[in-house]
């Protein structure tokens, strides 16, 4: 996008990746689409800066993550989402696949939301440690240490339900 773009038209081409983004950090489809609106509506004040970016996408994502960073309410609200990307077709049991996206989504809600920020960034957006430490203001090394103990955390968690 250039920097010509209007506003309307960031919003109808983000709209559902930021909302796709909002779901995995939050796990409840009505909190990512809070987020993803109070963002826009955010970047509605401050469009005057956001137009002339290079790359007004990657500003909002920022926003997106950021504002969940700060969301004191997310803390409370634990549900599961309610819509899921469709998958392709497979031989797997769909009890058993739905099983374990439940109890993966359970193991995210427990990491502290900076971890589970980086988590999200890098294993659903793709990104570098460079490009997530710029959106979270940290040095790349926080970020990888966030990674490590997110990983750690839920390894425990999973040798823990083994146990049980």
């Amino acid at each position: 996008m250039d920097g010509t773009v209007t506003y309307d038209e960031l919003v109808r081409a983000t709209q559902p990746r930021l909302v796709r983004l909002g779901l995995m950090l939050t796990g409840s489809l009505h909190s990512s689409e809070d987020l993803v609106q109070t963002v826009f509506a955010r970047a509605h004040r401050k469009w005057d800066r956001i137009s002339g970016l290079d790359h007004p996408e990657a500003y909002l994502r920022t926003m997106v993550v950021n504002e969940f960073l700060s969301w004191r309410r997310i803390l409370k609200n634990r549900e599961l989402p309610i819509a899921e990307p469709i998958e392709r077709p497979s031989d797997e049991d769909i009890g058993t696949r739905q099983a374990l996206k439940d109890a993966l989504w359970r193991l995210l809600t427990t990491l502290p939301r900076q971890q589970r920020a980086v988590l999200v960034l890098r294993y659903y957006e793709d990104l570098s440690d460079g490009e997530i430490a710029d959106i979270l203001g940290v040095a790349a090394v926080t970020v990888r240490s966030n990674a490590s103990r997110a990983l750690s955390n839920l390894r425990d968690h999973l040798s823990t339900e083994e146990e049980d």
